[in-house]
């Protein structure tokens, strides 16, 4: 782990005992502070306790002895309403921080020479996408990369730092805005559109988050920034201006000057005097689709900036071998492939999924987001048939209406097997692989604890047809 620096002999309070809340208060400790640990799941306080973790209800504490609070990021800080533990803090005086924050500040306080680089990836989607393909690139170039934050392993439980390692790290708008130091060498952005908006008191407070992921850098430091979408464009025009770093813009619709653009499957390096095409994208099985060529020319960009050669980036990004629950194949029985893309919680994701195919079978559903997939209505169309899940089911259904045949699966094994017998008639009769598409367009928390067990549920639904496929030949 990171042990955090800066709170030696002093009481820090955190709220919410998760991952980020638990592995914070591992590495605040390993770092000599004092956590004062308290969370409204009783099991969750127990499990802290038996660490050996002071539990005290933060209801009575006294909020003056805490040089600082640690707030996980999945309480509100803001909107709808800030945590009544918030409140405390703020009225006691106290510093609200987040685990982004107590990353930044212990490498702020390692000396020049073992300071690592830091590399710090977000977006609405894309993000876990990019910052796995990053990591890999820059292991395949022999570099020490350490891939978490919102992905994977917390930011805080990665290994302790020295000065060739790069944290490649996927932040969150919930950790941006618990930051106030956090500098990263090379802040990615990948694009911006309605996502948590509840959280964040509407638009223009989520674009304020994801924003702050360029507020302290400098000279020296690089901003990667999408700007396929109006909000990107707006950030990169502004960071251009001014002048405090460098930018290099990126696009997969249309070339940008002097940045990096990925158009029809080819990836341009324009960031000198000359255009120079870089590689065709479409040989790298990976990376299918428009959307993952703007994740290419992210990871591309970034490796650059830390001094990877072309050749070298080029090589990571055709090797890659993909993300769980990213748009992956999970299986094909016959002629039918299955692909996992339960990341896809929101319409915007499903967006890019059902681009990336002529014809689907679509699993969809879960807990609607704001609007469910009323803004995906031009690619139904693409929808053979859709199987509907979870709470949005009916309102799923209204939304399609008579634009693509549908039914009311409810449950995902169910989806699966009535998904794979149209598919494979529907292959049978036209000669063509069919396709069997997860992206749910919801969140997964009226069913599964997150999209990884969603996915995970789905991956087993077409285990079990190809297994039973396998016992009927």
């Amino acid at each position: 782990m990171i042990p955090v620096r800066g709170f030696e002999g002093k009481r820090v309070a955190v709220f919410g005992l998760g991952r980020t809340g638990l592995t914070a208060a591992r590495a605040l400790q390993a770092g000599g502070a004092v956590p004062v640990l308290w969370d409204e799941n009783a099991p969750a306080r127990e499990t802290a306790a038996r660490e050996g973790f002071a539990v005290e209800d933060l209801n009575t504490a006294d909020w003056s002895g805490f040089a600082a609070f640690l707030l996980s990021p999945g309480v509100p800080l803001t909107h709808p309403r800030p945590h009544w533990t918030v409140e405390r803090a703020k009225a006691a005086g106290v510093e609200i921080v987040g685990d982004m924050e107590l990353y930044a500040r212990t490498v702020a306080a390692t000396p020049k020479a073992k300071r690592p680089r830091t590399v710090a990836i977000t977006g609405t989607n894309g993000k876990s996408t990019t910052t796995a393909l990053i990591g890999w690139v820059l292991e395949k170039a022999g570099r020490d990369a350490r891939i978490g934050g919102n992905i994977g392993v917390g930011v805080l439980g990665l290994p302790d730092m020295h000065g060739g390692a790069v944290y490649v790290l996927e932040t969150s708008s919930y950790q941006l805005d618990l930051t106030s130091t956090f500098r990263p060498d090379v802040a990615v952005l990948m694009n911006l559109s309605p996502d948590h908006l509840d959280r964040h008191g509407g638009m223009a407070g989520y674009v304020a988050a994801k924003r702050r992921i360029f507020a302290n850098q400098g000279a020296g430091d690089t901003a990667v920034v999408g700007a396929d979408d109006p909000y990107g464009q707006e950030i990169c025009t502004s960071l251009m201006a001014s002048g405090r770093m460098t930018v290099r813009p990126i696009s997969s619709s249309r070339a940008i000057g002097r940045g990096i653009h990925a158009l029809g499957g080819v990836l341009y390096d324009s960031t000198g005097e000359r255009t120079i095409e870089v590689c065709d994208l479409t040989r790298a099985r990976s990376l299918p689709g428009r959307h993952n060529w703007q994740n290419a020319a992210a990871a591309y960009a970034t490796a650059r900036a830390l001094g990877l050669s072309m050749e070298d980036a080029v090589e990571g990004l055709m090797t890659f071998p993909g993300l769980a629950h990213r748009m992956e194949e999970v299986a094909r029985v016959g002629r039918v492939r299955f692909i996992n893309d339960s990341k896809a919680t929101n319409a915007d994701a499903a967006r890019q999924a059902l681009s990336s195919y002529p014809k689907v079978f679509w699993i969809a559903g879960g807990r609607a987001k704001e609007g469910g997939i009323a803004d995906l209505a031009d690619l139904y169309g693409r929808v053979a048939k859709a199987y509907l899940i979870g709470e949005a089911a009916d309102a799923f259904a209204a939304q399609i209406g008579s634009s693509a045949p549908w039914t009311l699966s409810g449950d995902m094994a169910r989806a699966v097997a009535q998904a794979h017998a149209d598919a494979e008639a529907w292959a049978r009769q036209s000669g063509e692989d069919a396709i069997v598409l997860l992206s749910p367009a919801a969140a997964s928390f009226d069913q599964y604890a997150d999209f990884e067990q969603r996915g995970e549920a789905f991956r087993s639904a077409v285990l079990g047809l190809k297994s039973g496929a396998r016992a009927v030949g």
